[in-house]
């Protein structure tokens, strides 16, 4: 960061001193500083182009580097030699390393046999994998074809999946036989075989060799083994170079409303945004070991691959964080050397709850940052960390999403931390919180919007050809301004604290659900008439609650909870399993019929409901105040 703004002061003749004078440039001139992040990258193009902006005024609509042309695997693999690029870790203890020069020949060996397949430019390649190193290959192979990626994980249920790639129709699906979790192994060839059939656009599917090396694969349409899949006499790779805003990922929306919004990232804007981030807000450089603890359906994959272009090594562990025991991931931190850790809120609640105290038992010497993210990172935690995980660390809370692949407001190396506070607003991210009439304030609650373009905007959503439903998802409320639905505040240091999402969003553990997916799942349940869902703030997280109005004659009892609660899981993921299932006599609705989850949740939390009026029958809103079931 300090080298940077030493670079800008000698380029363009400034007097930066301090990151807010660093940011304040990278708005108000954010062409030139865009620019610069291009050159200090040292992104690999086959041309930049003069313009790094035109259109400016429109938002959305303004373009990037229009005369560019690139290609984001490219970059990600630019760096060659014996170092390892990724180390690939399972729950049971397995362990695979893949060094610069084997990463590259392996992406090279599938990308000829993806084209062999017919993949071309824009054609869709989806993963229903875990995090694991074929992940990463099969991702790198796509973009090095112009080919687009999208991915969910694989404790996604059939209606899961069906709901996210059967709108964007891949052409070839990679899968992994199954995985572990918690010390259980999950076979999921049943539920390929079910998604190949149940999707037009898929002519092959690549099963991953994950549990065993050759898997029973003939009950799966159009099903091949990686092993026998792969082009092993490849050794180069022709990487398509494209224009800044080729479509890299297809990404979704946690479908609230309905089925989840395919939102598209450009390959140019990933790079340049992820550069920044990494380089800049986490001093990420060729000597790093990073780590996050996610999955392949969660953004944070996407934005913690792009760290291969700075020629750090990444660390990818699947399976659970306290699996055999609740320090296993700091064993693999002190083990691997990590230097960037990262993870959720929720998992550094769950690390004190459980007595841990890696400051005097692990040797996290190398470690320099540790990054939080999912949800807002308590007061306590902060106090915990710099206790009880290590006192000289660059303790980080960052925030932004799916919508943007990447931050509004993260970690700054050369500025103090503030606990409960996120430390500052990304470069070049003209990021403002407005009051309900559109203006800025500042140490007062409100919107968090962004002003200005920046690269990582979505290109637009899949399906979506006149770009209504991408204007009405973060443009409708501040026209011209990107109004991104989490509830922020402006701090006294120029920082940042998110108090939450401003809809009606779950995030249970930091992970990002929408309603209707758990709806769909509940309809099932013959018993159940109605439901309505909410996040109740519980234990400095946010827990499920499930509410359901059921068929006369039927009482909620220990087995048709149950019951409730398997169907969720076998059609979702574990995570949308709500906490409590509590049976109420009515559920409110509009006077269109449409429930009400936002009033519901104002009455659990205690708080007044603004607009009694819009309900049809607001004497339904008593059976949620004060139950016995919500306080514990």
């Amino acid at each position: 960061m300090q080298r940077f703004m030493d670079k800008a002061n000698q380029h363009y003749g400034l007097n930066l001193t301090h990151y807010d004078d660093l940011y304040q440039w990278s708005v108000e001139h954010h062409q030139s500083f865009w620019a610069m992040v291009w050159e200090f990258g040292g992104v690999v193009a086959g041309e930049q182009g003069a313009k790094a902006l035109i259109d400016e005024s429109k938002m959305p609509g303004a373009q990037w580097f229009p005369e560019a042309r690139l290609n984001f695997a490219a970059n990600l693999l630019r760096h060659h030699g014996n170092k390892n690029a990724i180390i690939s870790l399972q729950e049971d203890g397995q362990r695979t390393s893949l060094s610069r020069d084997q990463l590259y020949q392996q992406v090279a060996q599938l990308a000829l046999a993806l084209v062999k397949a017919g993949v071309n430019k824009g054609d869709r390649v989806a993963g229903f994998v875990p995090n694991c190193h074929y992940a990463v290959i099969a991702m790198l192979a796509s973009a090095s074809l112009g080919a687009i990626w999208t991915s969910c994980s694989p404790d996604f249920g059939f209606n899961g999946v069906l709901d996210r790639f059967g709108q964007t129709a891949p052409k070839v699906l990679f899968a992994c036989d199954g995985y572990r979790y918690g010390g259980k192994t999950i076979d999921t060839r049943d539920r390929i075989a079910q998604i190949a059939t149940s999707l037009p656009s898929l002519e092959q599917v690549v099963i991953l060799p994950y549990l065993s090396p050759q898997p029973n694969i003939t009950q799966i349409q159009n099903a091949v083994h990686w092993d026998d899949f792969i082009c092993r006499e490849a050794r180069e790779i022709d990487f398509a170079e494209l224009p800044f805003d080729h479509p890299l990922y297809i990404m979704y929306s946690s479908g609230t409303t309905g089925e989840p919004k395919c939102i598209v990232h450009g390959a140019g804007g990933t790079l340049l945004q992820h550069l920044k981030e990494h380089l800049l807000h986490t001093n990420l450089c060729a000597d790093d070991v990073i780590f996050y603890y996610t999955t392949c359906g969660w953004m944070m994959w996407n934005w913690l691959v792009s760290a291969l272009a700075t020629g750090a090594t990444l660390v990818l562990f699947d399976g659970s964080p306290f699996e055999p025991e609740p320090k296993r991931l700091w064993d693999m931190a002190e083990q691997e050397g990590v230097t960037v850790f990262g993870s959720s809120a929720k998992y550094i609640a769950a690390c004190e709850k459980a007595g841990l105290k890696p400051i005097a038992t692990h040797d996290l010497s190398k470690l320099k940052a540790l990054l939080s993210t999912g949800s807002p990172l308590a007061h306590e935690s902060f106090d915990y960390v710099y206790r009880d995980i290590k006192e000289d660390v660059l303790l980080a809370s960052i925030s932004g999403g799916t919508d943007i692949v990447s931050c509004f407001a993260l970690g700054c190396p050369i500025r103090p931390v503030y606990r409960g506070e996120l430390q500052c607003r990304g470069l070049g991210m003209a990021v403002e919180v407005y009051d309900d009439e559109g203006h800025p304030v500042s140490q007062e609650k409100g919107e968090l919007v962004c002003t200005k373009p920046f690269p990582s905007m979505p290109i637009g959503f899949w399906n979506d050809p006149h770009g209504q439903r991408y204007h009405s998802a973060y443009f409708e409320r501040f026209p011209g301004v990107w109004a991104h639905g989490d509830y922020a505040e402006i701090t006294a240091h120029d920082g940042i604290i998110i108090h939450g999402r401003s809809d009606a969003v779950l995030n249970p553990g930091g992970v990002r659900i929408g309603t209707a997916e758990i709806y769909r799942q509940v309809e099932k349940v013959d018993e159940v008439l109605e439901a309505l869902c909410i996040g109740q703030e519980w234990q400095d997280d946010v827990r499920v609650v499930l509410f359901v109005r059921l068929k006369e004659g039927y009482t909620l009892n220990e087995d048709l909870s149950r019951k409730i609660k398997d169907t969720i899981r076998a059609e979702t993921t574990p995570r949308h399993v709500p906490a409590r299932v509590i049976q109420v006599a009515d559920i409110p609705r509009t006077l269109s019929g449409k429930i009400v989850e936002l009033a519901v949740r104002e009455v659990v939390h205690g708080r007044p409901v603004k607009n009694k009026e819009a309900l049809a029958n607001p004497e339904a809103l008593k059976h949620f105040e004060q139950h016995p079931k919500l306080q514990d």
